[in-house]
């Protein structure tokens, strides 16, 4: 690094040295230029310009190497005040820096506890902890498993997970009822109480009575008015205002009886 840096000191040196030298001989071109005025000097700039690049080693004025040092130094500041605005290089990422994770990528975001984690893959992990040591190292636990049939979203994400015993409360959704059927031991082995609802069977569905939650008559009026908007249909017109005050009375009467 220190020797890339005194290769462009180096080569800045040259650079500005071989402006100062175009400048001076400018000058002393304009100089040597006929003619009484400026335009006229610098409409024959050429001439003198040809006489002062003849003579490589013409001793330059006062002049010259104030106009020398004038432009050489504003350059000189415009690469300075260029190179000092700010940026953000990332070097050997020029052309992205995307890659697959490694497991000292994810070993931070895994429980050292095997049980606290929720299982992505045979691999990977991320702890359940809602407030871990390291704050940096939180993330949001919803995880999409995107697959089409057969290609093992229950087998290999939903099971081990339900499988975990890590002692947490489980809600799960089984339409084909072959979780219950396959985990539903071993979670009762480990004293999970299971409940489950079966809009299919209700034989072998556990009921919900929501008689045995009602207290006063402002609870009747909650039930009968929930009752009703989860029965009601997709279309009502305002006409039916007086079926639906005749029909809510008669649940409220018929609840409180």
């Amino acid at each position: 690094m220190k020797r890339k840096s005194i290769y462009i000191t180096v080569l800045k040196g040259i650079l500005y040295s071989v402006l100062f030298f175009i400048c001076v001989k400018i000058s002393q071109g304009y100089r040597l230029a006929p003619g009484s005025t400026v335009y006229d000097r610098i409409a024959r700039t050429g001439p003198g310009l040809s006489e002062a690049f003849r003579d490589m080693f013409m001793p330059p004025s006062l002049q010259d190497l104030i106009f020398a040092s004038l432009v050489t130094g504003a350059a000189a500041l415009l690469v300075l005040a260029a190179s000092r605005r700010p940026k953000n290089f990332r070097q050997g990422a020029e052309f992205g820096s995307a890659r697959w994770g490694t497991a000292r990528d994810i070993e931070p975001f895994i429980d050292p506890v095997f049980r606290n984690n929720l299982i992505l893959t045979n691999s990977e992990m991320l702890s359940m902890d809602p407030r871990p040591k390291d704050p940096s190292c939180a993330r949001n636990k919803n995880v999409l498993v995107v697959g089409g049939s057969g290609s093992g979203k229950t087998r290999y994400f939903v099971k081990p997970n339900i499988l975990q015993d890590d002692g947490c409360s489980v809600v799960v959704t089984d339409p084909k009822g072959s979780l219950i059927t396959d985990c539903g031991k071993y979670l009762r082995d480990r004293n999970y109480n299971i409940k489950v609802f079966n809009t299919i069977n209700f034989k072998k569905s556990h009921r919900y009575n929501p008689f045995e939650y009602i207290r006063s008559e402002k609870d009747i009026l909650k039930f009968v008015t929930l009752l009703m908007e989860n029965t009601r249909g997709e279309q009502r017109s305002p006409s039916d205002d007086f079926w639906v005050k005749a029909e809510s009375l008669l649940y409220t009467a018929l609840v409180g009886y």
